[in-house]
């Protein structure tokens, strides 16, 4: 508390600035005698009387408090009187009757309106006009004082200024063309920032406003959209500054984008520039490099790629030195790639890094500058091909109850999760951030109770964004460039939960199993500037159990597919998972997922009950015979890169595989894909509809190989050891896989072709050509050599064209086949050996070749002398 004899100085300067404001009245406010300086100074040293922070009560213990008003009173309150009279003294004598007829001209008030408008609330003199918007800084931060009746009685100046302005330019038609409205926006930003205002401020401020508003005649409308503008501003600021110094800077984010929002709808480029750059700030201090950049972008698109000057408020940052627009835009440009690239988002590094090159090249004609940024291009290409990029999560999170500020409350938003980040782990990162928030056990919407109760109740559960593949890509692409846009650029989410119609099959659970699909829709496309957005609609689909046992077959086809071709593409990649994927497929204690199928959905009673079901059963059909050639490929890459450890896992597998393989063959027909459809992945979740093949039946492939039986029983003899094989060999790595999720790799795609498994080899018969499959010969110390991998293609021309070289071109010519031994080495080698000559060389099949086990069933082996040929 101030000592006695300053407070009493303070009251002695309360009397001096009284006397000067009666000298003003008296001398200085006629039209001739107007001294706009001297009004001006009255007005700022007042304000600074009322503000000093010595006369700020509240600031003081209650008995101290009651001291001072007991012998002084509340001089803001004296002081703050004394100001509104003195702004409504401007119009006085003829001037003030003048105006006041203009008034009644114009307005058809009731009487009691009437006589508001001839005591105080009068039409602003020509006086009035020139102090705004010089005044309306001070007059808010004197209204701003936490003094209720100093607030009802200053507030209404403000409408004063908004009649002042309309009678002035007969225009207060858009909040942002009138200086008034400009400055109290900006004013208001500043000050609540600095810590004044309240929830009491902005109601009064919106009551007292719109009530003088709604009597005005032409102030009516226009006057209301500006009054719940600022209203609707002042939530945002005051919810930015409750949080502006919380630890938790998720919330500092989610209220600076409300506040920058606000700012961008209003078209305020300074102050939403401002907001840009503080959010950008917070993102860098959490490596959000992302979302640093996207922040960082939405400032580069209000600028041109031209030489118009900038303006001030463009370069709020010390560290652009720009004098024109194209100039700052290029600084920012090579910011916001550098950031993309920290953030691993190459594809968007990639797009600004073209519009910049095409200004280097054609505008600004620097060489160097396209040179440099050319080579990063290049070298982000070559990150998008080679690095496997993890591929966070998603989860929606749902805020219910009274409890959580407003910009939560009872509102749902889809997170991304940071990299390798499990739910479990999210979830205890959120409720950290809200410690007295209960977890929700359902993921069902929560009904009006609990939305409109006091306490906080959290719902967090893992959706599944929706693949948006852009236009450009109207063809098939490799999943290395497709998998970037499973998980980016994406704003449509789904939850599936099972839903069962009908009374339970003990027998089958499919048929009856619904799945009910709810889609989220995000205001805007993740990632973005924040790492969070709201959602902003939701619907639900019905899936119906014969869709759902498409959809998933689908999905397992693709899944196979997907690691087949990360296998062909780096032969380093760990086999683990790949083993356990083809193996929960094979293996006789799932494959009973047809059984079910084929109980559930192709009887004779579903088709008659369902007979607008008869294509999708037929669709059903052909993907279960598509997932076939699949396997056999998967099969093939594990028996090439397989431990001997694992050997007696990998044969009973193969042994599944084959009965499996009989099954579906037989009833569903036979299947294969041509090089292209099995090299790139099919990204639209629709089956693969090549035609079918119709060849020799499996009795007849099996008669070819007369030592079968005598192959399955040393199988059958190492099957029983395979799982405790299986199972110790693979405790050794950490890899958590569900079946029901994509399996996820993080090792690095290798630039090198891989190299030929030692298990292939050609038997040429004629014109037949086929691949076929038999123990391996015992494996050299030497490995063969590694080549460049190019562009892959398959066919066996005339000229015998193998990677680009034609036989030719083959300068080193492999020695013949070793001589066959037994029918044992072999398989289904034929006596005929014509076509192969040790003076020739065979034709030299590919790695990635067309799937192995397509008409004939089995492979041949090549040497270890022919492997060492490519």
């Amino acid at each position: 508390m101030p000592a006695a004899d300053s407070l009493l100085s303070r009251q002695v300067f309360l009397r001096a600035i009284n006397q000067y404001a009666d000298m003003l009245n008296k001398k200085f406010l006629d039209q001739a005698n107007f001294e706009l300086q001297l009004w001006n100074n009255y007005f700022h040293l007042a304000v600074a009387f009322l503000t000093q922070e010595s006369l700020q009560l509240e600031n003081f213990s209650s008995t101290k408090r009651c001291k001072i008003l007991n012998k002084y009173g509340d001089m803001r309150r004296q002081i703050g009187f004394e100001i509104r009279d003195m702004w409504y003294n401007l119009v006085r004598n003829s001037e003030q009757a003048h105006h006041q007829k203009i008034a009644l001209f114009l307005n058809h008030f009731d009487a009691e309106a009437e006589s508001i408008e001839k005591k105080n609330i009068t039409l602003a003199g020509q006086h009035k006009i020139k102090f705004i918007p010089e005044m309306v800084g001070p007059m808010l931060e004197m209204t701003l004082i936490p003094e209720t009746e100093l607030r009802k009685a200053t507030i209404p100046i403000f409408f004063d200024m908004m009649q002042c302005e309309f009678h002035s330019t007969r225009s207060f038609q858009m909040v942002c063309i009138a200086k008034f409205e400009n400055e109290i926006i900006t004013k208001l930003d500043h000050e609540v920032e600095g810590g004044r205002g309240d929830e009491q401020y902005k109601v009064l401020f919106e009551k007292i406003l719109l009530e003088h508003c709604r009597k005005h005649k032409y102030l009516a409308k226009n006057g209301e959209t500006f009054v719940k503008l600022v209203v609707r501003l002042m939530e945002r600021l005051l919810d930015y500054r409750t949080i502006m110094h919380d630890e938790n800077k998720e919330n500092r984010m989610s209220c600076t984008v409300n506040v920058l929002n606000f700012y961008k709808e209003i078209e305020r480029e300074e102050m939403y520039i401002r907001y840009l750059y503080k959010l950008c700030d917070l993102h860098k201090e959490c490596d959000n490099y992302t979302e640093a950049a996207y922040t960082l972008l939405l400032h580069a698109k209000l600028l041109k790629w031209s030489e118009e000057p900038c303006a001030a408020h463009l370069t709020q940052r010390d560290g652009y030195q720009a004098a024109t627009q194209g100039q700052l835009k290029d600084q920012l440009y090579q910011e916001i790639i550098h950031y993309f690239d920290k953030g691993k988002m190459w594809e968007e590094a990639i797009a600004l890094g073209k519009e910049l090159a095409e200004q280097y090249e054609n505008e600004m004609f620097d060489y160097e500058q396209l040179s440099e940024l050319l080579k990063k291009q290049a070298q982000f290409y070559e990150n998008i091909v080679k690095v496997i990029r993890p591929k966070p999560d998603y989860f929606a999170v749902g805020y219910y109850g009274h409890g959580f500020p407003t910009f939560l409350r009872n509102k749902v938003f889809i997170y991304r999760g940071k990299e390798y980040e499990r739910r479990e782990d999210f979830e205890a990162r959120l409720l950290t951030q809200f410690p007295n928030a209960e977890k929700m056990k359902t993921t069902s919407p929560p009904g009006e109770d609990l939305k409109n109760s006091p306490g906080q109740y959290i719902q967090c559960f893992t959706v599944k964004p929706k693949l948006d593949l852009p236009p450009k890509f109207h063809r098939p692409v490799s999943e290395q460039i497709l998998s970037f846009y499973r998980v980016n650029e994406v704003q449509r989410f789904e939850y599936s939960r099972p839903v069962r119609k009908g009374e339970k099959n003990p027998d089958n659970e499919f048929a009856n199993m619904w799945i009910e699909r709810t889609i989220y829709v995000t205001g805007y496309k993740l990632p973005g500037i924040l790492r969070w957005f709201e959602v902003k609609s939701v619907f639900m689909v019905e899936i119906s159990p014969l869709e759902n046992a498409i959809e998933t077959m689908q999905l397992t086809n693709d899944k196979i597919n997907n690691m087949i071709q990360q296998h062909l593409n780096d032969p380093n990649l760990p086999i683990n998972p790949l083993s356990m994927l083809l193996n929960g497929i094979v293996d006789p204690a799932v494959m009973g997922g047809f059984t079910n199928y084929e109980k559930a959905f192709f009887t004779e009673k579903y088709m008659y009950d369902h007979p607008e079901d008869h294509e999708k059963i037929e669709k059903l059909k052909d993907l279960i015979a598509w997932q076939i050639p699949f396997l056999a490929e998967g099969i093939r890459i594990h028996g090439d890169k397989v431990t001997e450890a694992l050997r007696p896992f990998h044969e009973r597998m193969e042994a599944c595989f084959k009965q499996l393989k009989e099954k579906v063959e037989k009833q569903y027909g036979v299947r294969t894909l041509d090089v292209q459809q099995q090299l790139i992945h099919e990204f639209v979740l629709e089956p693969l509809l090549p035609k079918k093949m119709h060849s020799r039946s499996q009795d007849k492939l099996d008669k070819d190989d007369p030592d079968k039986d005598k192959k399955e029983k040393k199988k059958e003899k190492r099957n029983s050891k395979h799982q405790e094989i299986f199972e110790k060999e693979f405790k050794s790595t950490d890899i958590s896989l569900q079946q029901s999720e994509a399996v996820i790799l993080s090792e690095t795609i290798s630039p090198l072709r891989p190299q030929r498994p030692k298990s292939q080899v050609i038997n040429t018969m004629g014109s037949e050509k086929r691949f076929s499959v038999s123990p391996s010969p015992p494996s050299q110390s030497i490995p063969p050599p590694i080549t460049p991998r190019t562009k892959l293609s398959f066919s066996l021309q005339s000229n015998m064209e193998l990677n680009g070289m034609t036989s030719l071109e083959m300068t080193d010519i492999p020695p013949p086949l070793p001589l066959k031994g037994s029918m044992a080495d072999y398989g289904n080698l034929t006596e005929t050996h014509e076509s192969i000559s040790p003076a020739t060389s065979p034709p030299v099949p590919q790695r990635n070749n067309a799937f192995c086990g397509q008409e004939e069933t089995q492979r041949l082996i090549l040497s270890d002398l022919y492997a060492n040929t490519d």
